[in-house]
């Protein structure tokens, strides 16, 4: 019971990661969302840093919890994806403790390069030929071991707090250069 009770946390979560993610994408698309952005989070930019940071470590969590508590195997894109999800708890982690508004810029190839290969992964269980390598660590990159709600694997999963992450980190640029444009404007010095 408590093992499904996880699961569907976890899913639950990928669910408002992904309504999140879309919400910030459009709103960083429309010249009024990111007016709205900037004029919302200017000056609070280690609220979205804490954000980005929460969402890297309960993807860093929930991966350990697959596997070292319920004993499912990572493939080998699994692993890939770890290596851009693990060092983002760091990064962040530090951007956060020393307020860092610029720690996007360190921080964001981690997740896009995280996201390319989450969303092949998903691809790839929904479409076997597309495989160009064979997996050959784990179990196959095709198999779905878990789905919650009919579609949320744990690629989803992980595609999900990539993509948060991504716009989360796109929403400090965007709130940077608009506090930067203020402050010009207004005669004042940028904050670093």
């Amino acid at each position: 019971m408590v093992r499904y009770s996880i699961e569907l946390a976890l899913g639950t979560l990928t669910l408002v990661a992904m309504g999140a993610a879309l919400a910030l994408a459009i709103a960083l698309t429309l010249p009024g969302g990111r007016t709205w952005l900037s004029t919302t989070l200017g000056g609070n930019e280690r609220h979205v840093i804490g954000w980005a940071w929460v969402v890297s470590l309960i993807a860093m969590i929930g991966s350990l919890y697959f596997s070292d508590v319920r004993g499912l195997p990572p493939c080998l894109l699994c692993w890939y994806q770890r290596i851009a999800m693990y060092p983002l708890v760091l990064v962040l982690g530090v951007g956060l403790f020393r307020a860092d508004s610029q720690v996007w810029r360190f921080a964001l190839p981690l997740p896009i390069v995280g996201a390319a290969i989450s969303v092949y992964h998903v691809a790839l269980q929904y479409q076997p030929s597309l495989q160009v390598v064979e997996c050959t660590t784990g179990v196959p990159c095709t198999a779905r071991l878990l789905v919650v709600y009919g579609f949320v694997s744990i690629p989803v999963m992980a595609s999900a707090a990539f993509l948060l992450i991504t716009t989360l980190l796109l929403t400090m640029r965007v709130t940077r250069a608009g506090s930067a444009a203020g402050s010009e404007a207004g005669g004042g010095l940028p904050i670093e």
